[in-house]
């Protein structure tokens, strides 16, 4: 109880509670959270900081940047989501706070976006410059292999080369990326390399418009780190899954290469295995021990986790393709 209390007296105060809505909405920088509350950097992070001893906020540090984000575990971590929750986004300040918010998310995407147009026509030569992809991707075929998938699903594809190599083991597989520059190279490799049964799309990992349960196999490779909410990624590649798919999420080890954020826009710097494995259970997944692949100076690691049958026969038959969709009560 004495943890409970200690999160609400560090939370009754406009400026905190404003901080925790902020936080449950993705990574944010202590620059980033001063510019959306207008206020000075010593006061956002004294609140911060009281904040984190309550238990309501998680704070990690990579390298230079501080990014602190809504509590993961702990006592106080189901109050901050209840907090969260009861707080009402047409509230004029959270409002206001929630547009500041959605700016610089756009500013990050722009310069994403823009750093991918000046590089998708030498993109595989920047990735050679960190590790060899070809162990990576003899790795990648030994896991889809096993696996057996029939539809796959690459997120963030870029140039289609996960699809160039996985594709012509599975009967269909799609690519999704934001960036048309990106997709344009990618149907020029895919019609190069004949593979007719692979295709590409516009679209965003954080919701990709394919239904539930419609692909055995989906891999994220080396897209994690220019994302800022890579839970909420991997959320909805779980989503996307059918019982018994395997997520294969292919991304670095933790590093302090710090000029990957400042001239490759990378978001964060790798990775831990405990981190991973949090978010793919999170999602209902259950994770496998990670592979490394050690580089000089990167780690890459190849997670896996999959989605398990439903125990309920009925109601993994449902979820498979073509099946009619159960009525309500039909599995009481």
């Amino acid at each position: 109880m004495e943890h409970l209390l200690a999160a609400l007296r560090a939370v009754a105060e406009p400026t905190r509670l404003r901080l925790v809505v902020l936080c449950a909405r993705g990574e944010l920088t202590v620059s980033e959270l001063t510019q959306i509350l207008g206020q000075s950097q010593p006061r956002v992070s004294r609140h911060l900081k009281l904040l984190c001893e309550a238990g309501l906020l998680d704070r990690f540090r990579e390298g230079s940047w501080v990014f602190y984000r809504l509590s993961q575990a702990g006592p106080a971590s189901a109050l901050a989501r209840q907090l969260v929750a009861a707080c009402d986004d047409a509230d004029p300040t959270i409002a206001l706070d929630l547009q500041r918010l959605d700016a610089i998310k756009r500013q990050r995407a722009d310069l994403a976006s823009a750093y991918f147009r000046e590089n998708a026509d030498q993109w595989h030569r920047i990735r050679s410059l960190y590790i060899d992809e070809r162990e990576v991707e003899a790795a990648l075929v030994e896991v889809i292999a096993a696996a057996d998938p029939r539809d796959l699903l690459d997120i963030g594809t870029g140039t289609g080369r996960m699809l160039e190599i996985l594709a012509p083991r599975v009967e269909h597989a799609l690519g999704i990326d934001q960036s048309r520059e990106m997709l344009s190279i990618a149907r020029v490799n895919l019609a190069r390399a004949g593979l007719e049964n692979g295709s590409v799309r516009l679209g965003d990992m954080y919701q990709l418009a394919v239904p539930d349960a419609s692909f055995d196999a989906v891999v994220i490779h080396q897209v994690l780190h220019y994302a800022d909410r890579p839970a909420a990624a991997i959320a909805e590649a779980a989503r996307v899954l059918r019982p018994n798919g395997v997520l294969v999420v292919v991304d670095f080890a933790p590093h302090a290469l710090e000029f990957l954020r400042d001239e490759h826009a990378h978001r964060r710097l790798g990775f831990s295995d405990a981190e991973v494995a949090e978010w793919c259970r999170a999602a209902g997944l259950d994770p496998a021990s990670p592979r490394h692949l050690a580089g000089d100076p990167l780690t890459v690691v190849i997670w896996t986790a999959h989605r398990h049958a439903p125990t309920h026969p009925r109601f993994a038959q449902a979820l498979q393709p073509g099946a009619p969709a159960l009525v309500e009560g039909e599995l009481h």
